[in-house]
Parts: structure tokens; sequence; C-alpha cells
């Protein structure tokens, strides 16, 4: 069942799938539950870039802090590629939610690709184990919005 917002009782989720786009690129982070607690403290510092005043100063030392706590290793999956491949990326997330229809999985997906992304995984069957909602639904300072910041920040990096 495809959901527009998150719901009051909480599922124990095994992935954690987060899709968000910039203006020229989109991108998706694929993350496994049993990794979570080795991903939050690499990523407290971790803020939305455009409630930074001094916005390349703040995405130089995130950069600087990605490489060294080597967070991309603690991904399952991350891909990030040019906007106008956003089926490709959509075809991947369907694709590996396909293959993992017996785990309960979380997306978040950007507001303005919501509605297309929600109508392609439409098509797929057995979808009761699909939780989908806005970016803009996730209360902030959640687990889940700090989550999300991962693929935001790379995508302005």
């Amino acid at each position: 069942m495809i959901k527009n917002n998150v719901s009051s009782k909480k599922p124990i989720i095994d992935y954690y799938i987060f899709i968000d786009y910039s203006s020229e690129l989109i991108g998706y982070n694929i993350i496994e539950k049993e990794k979570i607690p080795e991903i939050l403290p690499k990523i407290v510092k971790f803020r939305h870039h455009k409630e930074e005043r001094h916005k390349k100063i703040y995405l130089h030392k995130i950069k600087r802090e990605i490489k060294a706590s080597n967070l991309a290793s603690l991904l399952l999956k991350q891909k990030i590629m040019h906007i106008k491949d956003n089926l490709i990326a959509f075809a991947e997330i369907i694709n590996f939610v396909k293959n993992n229809d017996n785990c309960i999985i979380f997306m978040s997906v950007d507001n303005n690709q919501f509605n297309v992304f929600t109508r392609l995984l439409a098509i797929i069957p057995h979808k009761e184990h699909i939780t989908a909602v806005k970016e803009s639904a996730i209360r902030r300072k959640s687990m889940e919005h700090q989550l999300s910041l991962i693929i935001d920040t790379m995508l302005n990096m």
C-alpha cells in the first residue's frame, strides 16, 4: 500500500530509500536498518544546506567529513545521475523493491518527483510492504529526516 503521509504506528523497517533531486541531478540512497546505528553518529552535523548562512563553507566541511568517515561504504546503494536519467533511477529502485518483496521498505521521495514515482510504483505487484512519503511529510529532527539529509547534501556538493 502506498501512503502519502507517515502513519502513527511504526512498523519495523528493513530498508530506507531516500530519493532527492537538485537542479541538475537526481540521486538515491538505500540504507539497511542494521547500518543506521553506525550512520547516525556520522551525520549529526548534517543540516539542510539552505539553512546555512555560509553554504560553500558548510558544504566543503561536510564533504571532508563524508570522506573521513567513509559514509558511502555504510550505504547499501547510492547513485547520483543527471536529472534526465530519472527514469533509470526509478527503474533501479523499483527493481530493488521487487527483489525485496518480503521486506518492509520506507521511501522518502522529493515532493517534485513524488507523483511520477508513485505512479510507476503502482505498476508493481505486492506493494503492501512499502510506505512512500513526500519528503516534506517527514518530521524535522527525526531519524528519517536526518538520513534524508545524506543524499540532499551529496547532491549539493
